[in-house]
């Protein structure tokens, strides 16, 4: 129960914090640069809240990346501490395409689209591809897009059918395919659980895969 509040609090916290500082950097007219204000917010959020929760990232397979090529990582979904691993671990300027129930939580929504990451609406078939088009020019932009392969969190550990979106953004965006998988996040905090459990999570980088 204690470790239970205590996630809930530092969500709470930290989730707004770092919000609010992105949402003032977008107000003050701060651009979208590589390394800038908007990249380092978000990579503070993911190791603030690993640590927050007791959690230790090792990160394996940076060296199969090409420095400053934008990619499309792949990545299997098994719990919220993915995200933060992802946003701590993958270097570059990196946004995630997420589906568009996230938008209306307070903060974590606003900050969202301050920096540019790619809303999805799954049920629309029109506007997700419209998603995906915006979201191939930001890769040609220089931007590396995530995207969860099986478009949502497992409830049991195992890998689910994969959904063919991104393969289809990285034809669109002729950018390689990398795929990543997060290792130990189910049992560090499962989906429908607000009880993490401290320890170390790994996320393994792939080769690249031309499209």
């Amino acid at each position: 129960m204690i470790r239970a509040l205590r996630y809930i609090l530092m969500t709470a916290i930290h989730t707004s914090s770092h919000g609010a500082r992105v949402m003032l950097a977008s107000l003050s007219g701060l651009k979208q640069t590589p390394g800038g204000i908007y990249d380092r917010i978000q990579r503070s959020y993911g190791a603030t809240m690993l640590r927050a929760t007791g959690m230790r990232l090792e990160v394996e397979g940076l060296d199969r990346l090409i420095p400053g090529q934008p990619v499309v990582f792949v990545s299997n979904h098994l719990s919220w501490v993915d995200i933060w691993a992802l946003l701590a671990g993958l270097p570059g300027t990196i946004r995630f395409v997420y589906k568009k129930e996230l938008a209306w939580i307070p903060f974590l929504g606003q900050a969202l689209r301050s920096m540019e990451h790619i809303s999805m609406d799954r049920g629309n078939r029109g506007s997700a591809f419209a998603s995906y088009d915006r979201a191939a020019q930001q890769i040609r932009n220089g931007i590396s897009a995530i995207v969860f392969a099986e478009g949502t969190r497992s409830h049991t550990g195992k890998l689910l059918p994969f959904k063919k979106g991104p393969f289809v953004l990285a034809i669109a965006a002729q950018a390689p395919v990398v795929p990543v998988v997060c290792v130990d996040t189910f049992i560090r905090l499962p989906k429908g659980s607000i009880s993490p459990r401290p320890g170390t999570v790994v996320v393994r980088i792939g080769s690249p895969i031309e499209t």
